[in-house]
């Protein structure tokens, strides 16, 4: 069994900073791709930001300069630092993975549960 299970999401005021954080954990032999998606209400679910297991990272237009993706390959955890908040970033923000099973012969994608992220003042 594999799950993510997603940390640090709060209320912040417009401008400030939170940082996500999302571990994997289970019968896992190998992690690829991992990212973060955020889903505001009546909107679909969006890529926020990706990154390799290597450490090439991609961004949504709308976050580039102000998000920072990361991860830690040894403690199978991905990080979201988020600064300069605004309205426009409140959302529930999940977790995704590529995950490789120790009794399985190929990748899936995983999800968290979510996070809320509320920013307001």
């Amino acid at each position: 069994q594999v799950q993510l299970v997603e940390s640090g999401g709060g209320l912040v005021q417009p401008g400030g900073s939170l940082r996500l954080s999302c571990a994997a954990s289970g019968s896992i032999r190998s992690i690829n791709d991992m990212g973060w998606y955020r889903q505001a209400p009546g909107k679909e679910r969006e890529l926020v930001a990706g990154i390799t297991r290597g450490g090439t990272s991609n961004y949504a237009d709308a976050v580039k300069g102000r998000f920072t993706i990361s991860r830690d390959n040894g403690r199978n955890t991905v990080y979201l630092q988020m600064n300069s908040l605004n309205l426009e970033d409140a959302a529930v923000y999940f977790c995704n993975a590529a995950i490789l099973g120790r009794s399985s012969s190929y990748f899936r994608y995983y999800w968290g549960q979510g996070t809320q992220v509320t920013v307001s003042s």
